[in-house]
């Protein structure tokens, strides 16, 4: 069923912003994950032939030490340095032959790093010092480069550098990134949000002016409609008409006449449903008597097609209804009852079944139901039988005289009521509507 054109308008404006809205945020996400890539890479990269092309100098200036062992080396070499950069040559005995250390909060973790070492000639590795909370304090890049000594024995370099601050400052600029990304985003919504509100004013507009038209043109049609009927009558009370033909073609008349009178009369209730014009006057009955009736009051049009309609008990069998009182629209729900056995009587073949009755319901509700033994309903056609003018079977509804708004009209009375109706069906074994309605109804 189609909803109130406030509703609408207003879910499709907030779907449309909602799908906007994803779409930007998946945008943002992956460009702050492109530019963070982008900037490791680029960063380390420049980071790592430094190391590269320092691993080859300290490697070549080890390789004159080893060429030369009557140089000595500065003192100041073996003294702690602040800097970031530093390297170590060991041995293949793993005797220090030669460094510059690391800073001395680093250089335990760096010494632990060279005796697990495993990478690959040439390869440059990060490493990440947890602290007490699990969190990475401290990233280190180090590479190492495998020297010979004049006799053949191996020698390894091991440059490294902290590079923890460029990590630090590189994830304080992703959460910089991230942070505008929101504030972007969310100014992108309230503006896509009021943007798609001007967008939907023509729309507004031309189905208010629809609407309109609808509830005027119906409210106008009933008056010469009600006076083709009448005139109708007449003739067919007319004794001087005795051609078999003219009381046909008058029969006819009348017949077109009735389904033009209740589609008016459907479409205006519709107009109004839109302009939340319909108002509700609860009074206390008995629905099981209603139901009761209704069937009773179809019964002739069953009988036409050979269909019984029978009544069930509250456990199911055949048998009297128990009383059921409520307080709610009793002519809204009549035409509920009516619409849903008019369509169980109209969707059963020859010889069928039709059974109205109540089920056990949660305490301050009542739950009816209509069931048939008709042609059933598709699955995927049970989801749109409550919209407006949709037609399952087109050819088959325009032939027993539906319009598609019976049911549409069922779901707005009890919408109305705060009520639910759902509809269990497979096709060649029936359907079974079910309507929940609460006892008491306000109006």
């Amino acid at each position: 069923m189609a909803a109130n054109f406030t509703n609408i308008f207003g879910q499709g404006r907030r779907r449309l912003t909602l799908f906007y809205s994803a779409i930007m945020a998946v945008f943002l996400v992956l460009l702050i994950f492109v530019v963070h890539k982008t900037m490791e890479w680029s960063i380390t990269s420049e980071q790592a032939r430094e190391l590269m092309d320092t691993a080859s100098n300290v490697a070549e200036g080890q390789i004159y030490l080893n060429q030369h062992p009557d140089i000595s080396l500065d003192d100041a070499t073996y003294k702690s340095t602040n800097d970031r950069l530093f390297f170590y040559v060991f041995d293949q005995h793993g005797r220090l032959l030669n460094f510059a250390r690391a800073s001395f909060r680093l250089e335990p973790f760096v010494l632990d790093l060279v005796s697990k070492w495993d990478g690959q000639e040439g390869e440059v590795s990060v490493f990440g010092r947890k602290g007490e909370g699990g969190q990475i304090m401290t990233r280190v890049m180090m590479t190492a480069k495998t020297i010979r000594d004049e006799d053949g024995s191996l020698q390894t370099v091991y440059v490294g550098k902290d590079v923890t601050a460029m990590y630090n400052g590189m994830q304080k600029s992703t959460y910089a990134m991230g942070v505008l990304g929101v504030v972007a985003l969310i100014f992108a919504t309230v503006f896509g949000h009021i943007l798609s509100g001007r967008a939907m004013v023509p729309l507004k507009e031309a189905y208010e002016k629809q609407r309109q038209f609808a509830a005027d043109a119906s409210h106008e049609l009933r008056t010469p409609l009600a006076v083709v009927m009448a005139s109708a009558d007449l003739l067919e009370n007319d004794p001087s008409i005795t051609s078999p033909f003219l009381k046909q073609v008058i029969e006819d008349v009348r017949d077109e006449v009735k389904k033009m009178t209740k589609l008016v009369s459907d479409l205006l209730l519709v107009a109004r449903s839109d302009n939340k014009a319909l108002k509700l006057k609860p009074t206390k009955f008995d629905a099981a008597e209603l139901l009761g009736q209704t069937a009773r009051v179809m019964q002739p049009l069953a009988e036409k097609k050979h269909i019984t309609i029978a009544t069930a008990a509250d456990d199911g069998k055949d048998g009297d209804m128990t009383k059921h009182e409520i307080q709610a629209d009793e002519q809204k729900i009549k035409q509920l009852m009516l619409i849903l056995v008019d369509n169980a009587v109209k969707y059963t073949p020859e010889g069928g079944r039709v059974t109205v009755g109540f089920e056990k319901a949660p305490q301050g509700r009542v739950r009816f139901y209509v069931q048939d033994t008709g042609i059933g309903i598709a699955e995927e056609d049970q989801q749109r039988i409550f919209d407006r003018f949709y037609r399952v079977d087109k050819a088959r509804s325009r032939e027993m005289g539906g319009n598609g708004l019976g049911l549409s009209i069922a779901q707005e009375i009890v919408n109305l009521h705060q009520g639910t109706i759902t509809v269990k069906s497979r096709p060649g074994e029936g359907t079974r509507f079910i309507v929940e309605l609460r006892v008491k109804c306000k109006g």
